[in-house]
């Protein structure tokens, strides 16, 4: 199952969500100077487990991250624009975050 993530309308933000039953906090930050979005992910201890991920639409953003404190799935992005992901892009909708689990992607091949 997809689990979408809403990415407040600010700048910069920081929310609590829940992955793959892990509690995790998730920040979002727009980057103004060159129109792009950026993910960090800490846990509960305000740790920083990834930082500054750039979100790019149709991309698997933390493919090559092993990270054994990481939620086990993958985040990603879909997007209207397949070259950018600028400020209103989740405001108005063209854009939308996600987290799918591993266990809903056993089986997928993405060339299959």
């Amino acid at each position: 199952m997809t689990f979408y993530i809403n990415v407040p309308d600010m700048n910069d933000s920081v929310s609590r969500v829940t992955l793959s039953g892990v509690e995790y906090f998730i920040r979002f930050t727009y980057n103004a100077s060159y129109d792009y979005w950026t993910f960090s992910l800490y846990n509960t201890d305000k740790d920083l487990l990834l930082g500054m991920i750039r979100i790019v639409p149709l991309s698997p953003l933390t493919e090559y991250y092993t990270y054994k404190e990481l939620p086990s799935g993958k985040f990603g992005c879909e997007s209207q624009d397949v070259n950018n992901v600028g400020r209103n892009a989740f405001k108005n909708g063209t854009a939308k975050f996600f987290y799918i689990p591993n266990s809903d992607l056993e089986g997928w091949e993405p060339y299959g």
